[in-house]
């Protein structure tokens, strides 16, 4: 199990408890506490020591890296919530207590094969298993979060931020080799996340158009509120693959992490992504 105590949703006993825990089963546990500038080696050397499963206790970015890093031919990878957003956590256990995934895993886990993407800018190469959010949109993540968190002050100033960047460019984009559309973002979602495709099937593209303020405002509240597949500014369609172009760099929200890309982005489908160890049969998310 690797912990990250510094992670927001974790704490400083976090590994005295996980101990506490694995000590009721049946099981050879390592518990290994992340150190700043050792995280590289510390992932590989658990993945060396070739584990029935490697528990993941930090937060969102740190449990995509490493199911990215183990693949499909890695042990089976239980990303507990330990984040913020917690993304991935959560569409796989349906929970934001680590310690009930915890359990739940230990005691109904089952082997699960997750679908995802890959994004990449030629600089950069990300993969996501839940959502990537391309284009200005991505700017009201943290609005999102600080509302949930009840920071209004800080949500404020994040939406005045976003507001005026929000129509500074539009993404012209591809799917599948069609021909360029434009639109102010694109929606990748992955089929574990999505309702609308089946799944293996691809990835849930959903373009989003906004006209003016008005609409912004009410794509926004969508977004920070509730499902915004509801918003008539929306579209979906499922794909393999698509090229994302902008103007300037592209905001981005990757499995509820920010990441600035590049001007030209490739995103693409993968089948299985890494395998999983989930509770049986696994709780899907209600959607993005």
């Amino acid at each position: 199990m690797l912990v990250n105590p510094l992670s927001g949703g974790v704490g400083p006993n976090a590994a005295s408890e996980a101990a506490g825990i694995f000590a009721d089963y049946a099981l050879e546990a390592a518990i290994i506490a992340l150190e700043g500038g050792q995280f590289d080696v510390q992932v590989q050397q658990a993945l060396d020591a070739g584990p029935d499963a490697l528990f993941v206790l930090a937060g969102d970015g740190t449990a995509r890296a490493v199911a990215s890093r183990a693949g499909p031919a890695g042990p089976l990878i239980a990303p507990l919530p330990g984040g913020t957003m917690n993304m991935l956590p959560r569409a796989l256990y349906g929970t934001s207590d680590w310690k009930s995934a915890l359990r739940q895993a230990l005691e109904e886990g089952a082997e699960q094969s997750v679908a995802g993407g890959e994004v990449s800018d030629g600089r950069i190469r990300e993969s996501f298993f839940c959502a990537a959010i391309l284009g200005a949109p991505a700017l009201w993540a943290p609005v999102r979060e600080a509302v949930r968190e009840g920071k209004f002050g800080l949500a404020w100033a994040y939406g005045r931020r976003a507001l005026r960047r929000a129509f500074s460019g539009r993404l012209r984009f591809s799917l599948d080799g069609r021909a360029d559309r434009r639109a102010e973002a694109l929606v990748l979602i992955s089929p574990m996340i999505s309702k609308a495709i089946d799944e293996h099937a691809g990835l849930e593209a959903a373009v989003m158009n906004t006209a003016d303020a008005l609409q912004a405002f009410r794509l926004a509240a969508h977004a920070v509120f509730d499902g915004w597949r509801q918003d008539p500014a929306v579209t979906t369609r499922s794909i393999q693959q698509a090229t994302v172009r902008a103007r300037s760099r592209i905001p981005s929200v990757i499995d509820g992490e920010p990441v600035l890309l590049r001007h030209v982005i490739k995103v693409r489908f993968i089948r299985t992504a890494f395998r999983a160890l989930v509770p049986n049969p696994p709780t899907r998310a209600e959607g993005v």
